[in-house]
């Protein structure tokens, strides 16, 4: 188990990407922040956070629920009226980014409605795509082996990445 990012770096990541996103999106009124469940959710909060300190526009942050391993066998669900996606300019945020599945699933779930923009996000991009997707703000790109594995740990004081 390499140790990939730790605490410190996770935070710096964290904040670059959030300075990125203004850059990004400065004319907007409203930005909504779709964390993918789990430590994508994390990792969407901790960005709202540091947007809310730096910009007078209007974050909103949504859980989007989707089943990681058969996005297919359930609804997918979010933790916000759909119809508040209308004409929105919206981050889709994920942990880590690697065949794209979740991320591809999560995407067309947003695509049901008729919205302004949609911009993706990961706090790791393993470029091991199956699936047409990419991230346009990336915090670490990293090569790896197929058999290899990222694990991310965001909910403790103690924050870190693993290449497993």
């Amino acid at each position: 188990m390499n140790n990939i990012l730790n605490q410190l770096e996770i935070e710096q990541k964290i904040n670059r990407l959030a300075h990125e996103l203004l850059e990004n999106c400065f004319e907007e009124k409203e930005i909504f922040i779709a964390g993918i469940s789990g430590n994508g959710s994390l990792l969407a909060e901790k960005l709202s956070s540091i947007l809310k300190l730096n910009t007078t526009q209007e974050v909103h942050v949504f859980e989007l629920s989707v089943n990681k391993d058969e996005p297919w066998s359930e609804p997918i669900t979010l933790s916000i009226p759909e119809e508040r996606l209308n004409d929105a300019f919206i981050i889709l945020v994920d942990d880590v980014l690697n065949s794209g599945k979740t991320m591809q699933y999560a995407l067309v779930k947003l695509l049901e409605r008729p919205t302004k923009a949609i911009k993706t996000l990961a706090l790791v991009d393993r470029s091991h795509r199956r699936y047409p997707i990419k991230a346009d703000f990336v915090g670490l790109s990293l090569s790896t082996t197929l058999k290899e594995r990222v694990e991310v740990d965001l909910s403790s004081s103690n924050a870190h990445a693993y290449l497993i």
